[in-house]
């Protein structure tokens, strides 16, 4: 690109930059506090994924960072390999598998995957994190804060009458900002829902502590980044990886989940983003691929969250009008930043509201009109999906997948085996379909005009 058209796509960048930058420093907060790590492991994931990956990456529109279809990895690989350090191995390994699948080509293998078992993956990624956030946002893990008990049939449970009506506040914004009448304000439509209501918990914080000292939010009510007030406290932020867990089998099985999870996420997340812009760029999937592992494999190096490719920073880039790459890497610049200077505003944040905005994006991922819209679709669709959601929920993200590949792959198994020959119509038309592939193969290899 040359000089003079960086510079006349550069305003419009700028603009694009601030906006996903609003959109991903919540959910950068929020995915790190559901995984149960410091919450600057998922500012400095937003940071490699907006510098580092932005810069490689052939897309001009795709924006990585942490992404919450990871969280329930990362939160069962720590437990697994026996802490931080030696998940950061398992980062940093992943990133050089994807890497790998960059170099050799492997990004088209993505399409084999079937929609149904995809989708039944996001499906129940969007139950966990309901499931693991409900706690959070009734406040029932906050040990310093007030909490009042109810009793039920399978015992007690503990809340924080403050962290609910936080969360509900929370929910309020957020169904309110995705509403027609708001989505019809241009003004207020360039606002990110999660952004007012992390302003609106900022402000509760705030007046509790200045007018009701008895119900002001504790900290482990709230975000609880230390200051980055010198060179000491820099380097602390920095968490090494323990490689000598690389001996581990359990590491090398988070390996693979890690890199076949956030290879099909960021694949994914850039083919909708493609289909999304107006202007038809296409990117290579591999340079993808190496890009993301290139991000990974620093993300393990320097204590950071793994990283994918993430459609909802990625539409809102797109929607902000970005022109170039350059937007991406403006969003990484603030989140630095923001990681520098911002942290005493950072510590307002209630929990609560962090919890609300992940229980939001679960539900928007388990939607009931994903259920309705597979179940219409047959039972070779909705079957896989249910699996799949029933496999992962049961085992493990890997474990499921290969459950609702394994149920979608024997419909047509069954069909090929059945029937090699089969005669179906279209439009009037007699089509006769082979269902060998090894048919298909020799007639393509006749020569031209054979007879």
């Amino acid at each position: 690109m040359t000089n003079a058209k960086w510079m006349a796509t550069l305003p419009s960048d700028c603009r694009a930059g601030v906006v996903v930058f609003l959109v991903a420093l919540p959910l950068c907060l929020g995915i790190a506090q559901a995984s149960g790590v410091d919450a600057a492991a998922g500012l400095l994931a937003g940071v490699i994924g907006g510098l580092a990956v932005a810069l490689l990456s052939g897309s001009r529109l795709s924006v990585s960072g942490p992404a919450a279809g990871l969280i329930t990895i990362v939160v069962q690989g720590i437990a697994d390999v026996g802490g931080f350090p030696a998940f950061l191995s398992a980062v940093f390994m992943a990133g050089a598998a994807q890497f790998c699948f960059g170099a050799f080509k492997l990004g088209r293998f993505a399409a084999y995957i079937p929609s149904a078992v995809i989708t039944g993956m996001l499906a129940a990624i969007g139950l966990l994190l309901i499931i693991k956030q409900v706690p959070v946002a009734i406040g029932s893990n906050a040990a310093d804060g007030p909490a009042w008990q109810i009793q039920t049939s399978f015992g007690s449970i503990s809340f924080s009458l403050v962290s609910c009506s936080i969360a509900a506040l929370s929910f309020a914004i957020l169904w309110y900002w995705d509403s027609k009448w708001v989505q019809g304000q241009r003004l207020l439509r360039a606002i990110p829902g999660a952004l007012v209501a992390v302003l609106a918990g900022i402000a509760v914080t705030t007046v509790l502590g200045a007018w009701v000292p008895d119900l002001a939010l504790r900290a482990g009510q709230r975000v609880n980044l230390a200051p980055l007030d010198s060179w000491a406290a820099l380097e602390a932020l920095v968490t090494l990886p323990d490689f000598s867990a690389l001996m581990k089998l359990e590491v090398w099985r988070l390996v693979v989940t890690l890199a076949i999870v956030a290879s099909l996420e960021s694949l994914l997340s850039l083919e909708a983003i493609q289909q999304m812009d107006p202007r038809r760029h296409r990117a290579s999937q591999d340079r993808e691929l190496k890009a993301q592992g290139v991000g990974n494999m620093l993300a393990g190096m320097l204590g950071a969250l793994p990283i994918t490719a993430v459609i909802v920073r990625s539409s809102a880039n797109l929607n902000a009008g970005a022109q170039t790459r350059a937007s991406a890497v403006i969003h990484g610049v603030l989140i630095f930043a923001s990681l520098v200077v911002l942290t005493p505003v950072l510590n307002m944040i209630p929990l609560a509201v962090l919890a609300a905005i992940l229980i939001a994006t679960g539900a928007k991922l388990a939607k009931p009109s994903v259920w309705i819209a597979t179940a219409k679709s047959g039972a070779n669709r909705f079957v896989p999906f249910v699996a799949t959601i029933v496999g992962v929920l049961a085992t493990d993200l890997l474990v499921g997948v290969a459950i609702g590949a394994a149920c979608s792959a024997v419909p047509s198994i069954r069909a090929w085996l059945r029937q090699a020959l089969v005669i179906e119509r279209y439009a009037g038309e007699l089509v006769l379909r082979l269902r060998r592939p090894r048919f298909a193969a020799m007639l393509q290899q006749l020569p031209a005009d054979s007879r």
